[in-house]
């Protein structure tokens, strides 16, 4: 890695980017109206005398974007055209606040480096090797085939990059083992891999759905939405705001969408807090059980992103709920902050690791396999 960045409240007066290269980490404030205007500026810091790492754009090969929802018409990654990004365009229904956003960034480089080949890494592309049985919602089939309701998972690229490299470290073929990943974090998801490819996971048609995470609510009674939108007189945008927003996490504890400072108040004793706690240690080691069921076992179970790596008392909390599986947690070793570290006890059946997730190096490598074909 040469050089890594995040350009952050594009459209806001007071929008920055943060640039590291060898080490040395440097925020620029910089004003940016939209995509384009921050994207070029993340170039011109790429080629830059005294921060850059290229000396020309000419060095570049390609460019890889995250795209979060490919519905049914990808199960990988392709080669930007015209006509791919009108099928993102497409999917923009089951993913308003991602796809749009996507596409701004497609085609801000567009304009800024036209000939430059570009690639589509989607978030559902793993998750499309689901069956049937398992991603058909039990609701009238004609609303799968007008509007092709169903699961489609998210988070593909970091399942993807976890399970491949927990088998690494273990020293182990991929097609040998029965994995689970959590992914916990603002989003949060559960994935069953089996043979190195997802059959089950917990996000739904949108990443709405699944396990409660910071704001947002995961897997309801429907009846709930119906009954809230009478009783309170609540538009379908009032609703979706609701769930998205103002539910998980912070909706019981009415404190935070951050972790911390959720287990910061429970700590002092707020009830609140805990409740909320307790519930998504419930529902993520639920998850974590049917995930078992999918596969019929587990043999490595793994926590990653920012809650999965840093969280100590959620990883415990899960595991203890577990240990019917054979899931046995290390105390010690479970002090671990973001890092790759086996944190299973001695006599556990099932193997237990912290992996930090690297889906920029996943969406750089589909990226390179793409344009040297």
């Amino acid at each position: 890695m040469l050089a890594k960045g995040y350009f952050e409240r594009i459209g806001q007066p007071n929008s920055f980017l943060t640039h590291k290269v060898n080490g040395l980490s440097h925020k620029f404030e910089h004003p940016a109206k939209n995509h384009e205007q921050a994207i070029s500026f993340v170039l011109n810091r790429l080629t830059n005398d005294h921060y850059g790492v290229i000396k020309s754009l000419d060095e570049l090969s390609a460019i890889g974007h995250r795209v979060v929802h490919g519905g049914e018409k990808f199960n990988d990654s392709v080669i930007i055209t015209n006509e791919v990004i009108e099928e993102i365009k497409k999917c923009s229904d089951l993913a308003p606040l991602h796809n749009p956003a996507c596409i701004l960034g497609i085609e801000a480089c567009k304009n800024i480096v036209p000939n430059m080949k570009m690639v589509a890494v989607f978030d559902t592309a793993f998750h499309q090797t689901i069956s049937k049985e398992k991603y058909i919602y039990p609701i009238p089939y004609k609303y799968y085939k007008k509007y092709g309701i169903r699961k489609y998972g998210f988070h593909g690229t970091s399942h993807q990059y976890v399970s491949q490299r927990v088998c690494e470290i273990m020293g182990k073929d991929i097609n040998e083992l029965k994995i689970v990943n959590c992914h916990l974090g603002q989003g949060c998801s559960v994935c069953a891999v089996q043979n190195g490819k997802s059959v089950e996971t917990s996000m739904g048609l949108t990443p709405l759905g699944g396990i409660p995470m910071g704001s947002r609510s995961g897997d309801l009674d429907p009846s709930i939405l119906t009954y809230l939108m009478q009783k309170e007189n609540l538009s379908a945008d009032d609703m979706n705001f609701i769930l998205n927003k103002e539910s998980g996490l912070y909706g019981i504890s009415s404190i935070s969408v951050d972790m911390r400072d959720i287990e910061v108040e429970a700590q002092v004793g707020g009830y609140h807090a805990q409740l909320s706690l307790d519930v998504f240690h419930y529902l993520t080691a639920s998850y974590v059980a049917k995930c078992a069921v999918a596969m019929g076992g587990i043999d490595v179970l793994t926590f990653t992103a920012g809650i999965g790596e840093k969280g100590s008392i959620s990883r415990k909390a899960i595991c203890q709920q577990l240990e019917f599986l054979g899931v046995k947690i290390d105390d010690e070793k479970n002090q671990v902050r973001g890092e790759e570290k086996e944190i299973s006890s001695p006599d556990s059946k099932v193997k237990i690791y912290t992996i930090p997730t690297n889906e920029e190096l996943m969406i750089a490598r589909e990226t390179m396999k793409l344009i040297k074909k």
